[in-house]
């Protein structure tokens, strides 16, 4: 598609790990540098109560793993459509809505991608996921509708939304020079999303795209929940996840499971959760464990510790075993994790993203033989056994691999451009 004139709308990538923006004009990259050179914004918020100040982006974990004290929040785009949505948290001493928070980072994203643009944007397309909350048509309407809203709030006049599937699919078009079946795999930070779709430069020409896209389908699984499960098999049983109380049960799982959630690791640091383990620990067959716990707690390490399971994950997804350096929480306390572990934590988070694309498959009625390519985007579609299980179900597929933190982005752009002109 070649761009004469600059579009008048942009395209808009909120993700649940890194968020982009995308404009088309000539003889450019669609995508903006949205921090210093870098097209990619991580969605990260960082209160800092020692200087009163936000960050957005890397200075956010950078001031976080410094010392400074306040609250770091991340996989805000996990809020949309939950009951936390309704819900309010403290922040710098004072309480504020969920609401408040999501609008704060949007509007960041929106000043950064003006200020790199030059220019100032009342019009954009934004990415959605296939579904934001699996099985729930009307929580997953009401999400669309939450993120609509403050979009709005943060000036853009007309909004409207795409399949973030979708937009990479109009990404991978502009670099092919025949028709093609292609199943987009954008496997991201909180959600799995598919798309079969017939893509040519003939068809890239028309404006209404109903009759080429087959079928979609998405599950609410991405990179977060890999994260999450590999630090339940591998890391939070060091701080005493699964330990034997000495009534005879099992040490009760909520704290850990929240530890291990990026968007629900504050909720270890309440009072509430204070005197509960408190209690626990006259309890604990495994006092070494519960004292790891503990001082992680005090010193508010909670998103250190996921920071470190998250750089395993992406560590285990190139080799065979990496080792966690956990001396916040023991003197020279070492862990180390394999990949078997890994793919042992993930197996059914492969299996229902498995599951999810058979279904789609089928109900597209497409052999599947006759898909000509597989478009693999996303920062998650990285995962070996994740993208070994898409590629065996697809094996005359040939494997094309995006740009992993671009394409929706770049995509969205083009349709920004389709739709606002």
């Amino acid at each position: 598609m070649s761009v004469e004139t600059p579009a008048r709308a942009c395209g808009i990538d909120f993700g649940t790990s890194n968020s982009t923006a995308g404009w088309l004009r000539p003889g450019q990259s669609p995508l903006l540098a949205l921090e210093d050179d870098k097209v990619t914004l991580p969605s990260v918020i960082f209160f800092n109560a020692d200087e009163n100040t936000v960050s957005v982006g890397r200075a956010g974990p950078g001031e976080y793993l410094e010392g400074y004290e306040g609250r770091l929040m991340r996989a805000l785009k996990s809020l949309l459509g939950s009951n936390l949505m309704e819900g309010k948290t403290e922040v710098q001493g004072r309480s504020r809505t969920y609401m408040e928070l999501l609008t704060q980072f949007i509007a960041e994203l929106k000043n950064r991608t003006e200020v790199a643009a030059d220019r100032s944007f009342e019009q954009a397309v934004f990415g959605r996921p296939v579904f934001f909350v699996d099985d729930d048509t009307a929580a997953d309407r009401k999400a669309e509708t939450t993120l609509e809203a403050i979009a709005h709030a943060t000036g853009f006049r007309e909004v409207s939304f795409q399949y973030e599937p979708i937009a990479a699919a109009y990404h991978y078009e502009r670099q092919i020079d025949r028709e093609e079946l292609v199943l987009i795999a954008d496997i991201g930070g909180g959600t799995s999303d598919f798309s079969l779709i017939r893509l040519s430069p003939q068809r890239a020409q028309l404006v209404d795209r109903r009759d080429d896209l087959l079928a979609n389908g998405g599950v609410h699984i991405g990179g977060t929940n890999f994260d999450q499960q590999l630090s339940l098999a591998s890391v939070m049983p060091l701080l005493g996840y699964r330990s034997q109380l000495k009534r005879g049960l099992e040490m009760p799982a909520s704290c850990y499971i929240n530890l291990a959630t990026w968007h629900t690791i504050n909720q270890v640091y309440t009072r509430r959760t204070w005197a509960e383990l408190q209690e626990l620990y006259l309890d604990t067959q495994s006092p070494e464990a519960m004292d790891r716990l503990f001082k992680l707690i005090r010193e508010r390490s909670g998103h250190w510790l996921a920071m470190q399971v998250e750089e395993a994950k992406i560590a285990l997804s190139a080799g065979d075993s990496t080792i966690l350096h956990l001396d916040r929480l023991a003197p020279d306390l070492r862990h180390t994790l394999t990949r078997i572990e890994f793919e042992q934590a993930s197996t059914q988070l492969v299996e229902k993203i498995g599951t999810t694309l058979n279904v789609l498959l089928k109900k597209a009625g497409v052999r599947y033989e006759a898909v000509d390519t597989v478009f693999f985007t996303g920062g998650a579609s990285g995962v070996p056994m994740l993208r070994e299980r898409i590629s065996a179900m697809l094996p005359h597929a040939r494997r094309v691999e995006g740009d992993l933190f671009g394409s929706i982005g770049t995509g969205l752009a083009v349709e920004a451009q389709r739709r606002f002109g």
